[in-house]
Formats: C-alpha cells, sequence, structure tokens
C-alpha cells in the first residue's frame, strides 16, 4: 500500500509532516475548479475534494488524499486572487468581519470514498489601507484561498478564530487523521503509518 498526496500544496506536506507521514508519491489532479452557477461555498468545496481524489491515478490498494479549502463570505465564495488587485479587494471585503474558511478531506482507497468537511470561524481585524499594501508586499497572499495565510504574516491582522487551526491553514489534521485510518493507514505507529492494520 501507498499513500499518495493529490495536492501540490507545501502547506498540507508540512502539516502531514507533523504526524510523521510522508507521501510515497505527491500528484496533484488537474481539474476544473470553477464554481458552477448559484453553488454555495460548502456544496463547493465537497465537491472539488471529490472530484480531485477521483482524478488521482493510483493502484486499487493505494491510499489518496485529496483536499480543498474555500474561503466563504456569505453565499460569496472567495478564491485563489488572480493578481495584487484582486487580493486586496477580498481583505477590504473581510476587514473587521467574519468569514468562513471551509476545508474538504477526500480519501480514496480503491473505489471507496470516504469524506469530512470542516468549517472554521475567522474575524478578521479593521485593516487600514496601509496594512493591506503591507500584507500585499510580503507576497504571501498569493496561492491562497481568500489572500490570505494565517500561518504567515496575515496571523498578525487575525484576533478570533472558532474551529479547526489545521482546517484554516488547509488540513484539519484530527479529521484527516480518522480518514487515513478508516481506509486502513496506520498514522501513529513510529515510522509504519504505511502498513495496513491487521
Amino acid at each position: 500500500m501507498a499513500f499518495v498526496l493529490g495536492s501540490g500544496s507545501p502547506r498540507r506536506m508540512e502539516l502531514l509532516g507533523q504526524l510523521g507521514i510522508v507521501p510515497d508519491a505527491v500528484r496533484p489532479p488537474e481539474i476544473d475548479e470553477d464554481p458552477a452557477k448559484g453553488e454555495l461555498p460548502r456544496a463547493y468545496c465537497t465537491r472539488i475534494a471529490r472530484e480531485k481524489v477521483a482524478a488521482v491515478a493510483a493502484e486499487a490498494d493505494d491510499v489518496v488524499l485529496c483536499a480543498d479549502t474555500t474561503v466563504a463570505l456569505g453565499r460569496r465564495i472567495l478564491g485563489k486572487p488572480a493578481d495584487a488587485d484582486e487580493a486586496a479587494a477580498f481583505l477590504r471585503l473581510m476587514s473587521g468581519r467574519r468569514h468562513r474558511v471551509i476545508t474538504a478531506v477526500a480519501v480514496r482507497k480503491g473505489a471507496r470514498i470516504w469524506e469530512k468537511d470542516v468549517v472554521s470561524t475567522v474575524r478578521m481585524k479593521a485593516l487600514s489601507e496601509a496594512e493591506i499594501a503591507g500584507y500585499l508586499a510580503t507576497g504571501d497572499w498569493q496561492g491562497k484561498a481568500g489572500g490570505y495565510g494565517i500561518q504567515g504574516p496575515a496571523g498578525a491582522l487575525i484576533p478570533w478564530i472558532s474551529g479547526s487551526f489545521t482546517g484554516i491553514v488547509g488540513l484539519p489534521l484530527a479529521e484527516t487523521v480518522g480518514l487515513l485510518q478508516a481506509a486502513g493507514m496506520t498514522v501513529w505507529a513510529s515510522g509504519q503509518q504505511d502498513e495496513v492494520q491487521a
């Protein structure tokens, strides 16, 4: 049994590393991640994670892990900003308000898929234009849903969260471990995490 990570996210790799899990292969799938017309954020996020895990090439006894993180302001999905101007627009929308961060995780072994989504609430402080410009200058917004990453400089902009910190980063570890164990992976066995439980 091999463990395949279907994500190119360095943050997900780091989070798995906290558990001592090193993928045997990393295969980010190529799928269309555009939301459907009128699609709500949570439904969108779970659909994308499911489509990602289904698109990863793997052997029948391999365990494949994919995830998707979506930032939602009400019914609006804030994806990865195309440029600094869009990132600034997202930050202005979230300034002084609460938003949700949804991370959906999907694990596949053969034809079977195990899924879980985790919704956390984040409050961003009221931002000045100088703070927005300063954060954008770090470049940390690039490639991140909603235009920020809580584990980087943007952590200084977020005084309060409710939910899963690792879920906000991109992979809720408690739920992910449960899914991997359901698929037959041993997670805590001193480097033996890729063995099937007897």
